[in-house]
């Protein structure tokens, strides 16, 4: 038995759809200077003796960089091929 998910089979709620939408019209490189942003953060705690702080912060870059990705290919796939890509048919006359 094939349990595959097939392009068009299931669909994206309106929260996940909602929260793309939003996402979406931050540029790519919010998320990575994000999380250069955090490691940096992260560094100078550290040096200040703050070190449960500077982990806490430092562990920031990985989600940042991971929500990045996902906007990014939501904004080059679409977020529900349903909606965006339904695919189409096309005759063909037999002769």
């Amino acid at each position: 038995m094939d349990y595959r998910v097939k392009p068009g089979d299931l669909q994206e709620d309106q929260v996940t759809s909602y929260l793309e939408s939003q996402t979406a019209r931050l540029p790519s490189s919010f998320y990575l200077g994000a999380a250069l942003a955090s490691m940096a953060v992260s560094l100078t705690l550290k040096a200040y003796g703050k070190d449960n702080l500077a982990l806490f912060v430092g562990q920031w870059a990985a989600p940042f960089l991971i929500i990045g990705t996902y906007n990014k290919m939501v904004k080059q796939h679409g977020s529900d091929q349903t909606h965006h890509n339904a695919p189409s048919v096309i005759h063909s006359a037999a002769s």
